[in-house]
């Protein structure tokens, strides 16, 4: 499984961000690693999204908005959703986001 996976609700329609590109990178002191790229399915989620554990250091999850908002023909103000995180342990991390074309929210769900 996993450890890191995500859901996008598009709050504007009401309903799964399905499409919306995302990649997730491992952050060092000076560059970054990319450690895997998918797309949302159609329930606006993505179950499988890198390794199986996550070493300690900083991630970043890329939302890739504009690529979606194009796809709905939905006018918007931002380009991408970066959320940089720390995860405490190597477990699962579910990382939801949901979006709008004018705002967006982010938590650790379970």
């Amino acid at each position: 499984m996993s450890a890191v996976t995500t859901h996008v609700l598009d709050a504007a329609l009401g309903k799964p961000a399905q499409g919306l590109p995302v990649r997730l990178e491992h952050l060092g002191d000076t560059t970054s690693r990319v450690l895997a790229e998918a797309v949302t399915d159609a329930d606006g989620r993505i179950r499988d999204l890198g390794p199986d554990a996550l070493e300690p250091g900083r991630y970043r999850l890329s939302f890739d908005v504009e690529t979606y908002f194009a796809a709905t023909g939905q006018r918007h103000y931002f380009a991408a959703v970066d959320l940089t995180f720390t995860p405490p342990d190597s477990g699962h991390h579910h990382v939801p986001l949901l979006l709008s074309p004018f705002a967006c929210s982010a938590y650790r769900g379970s």
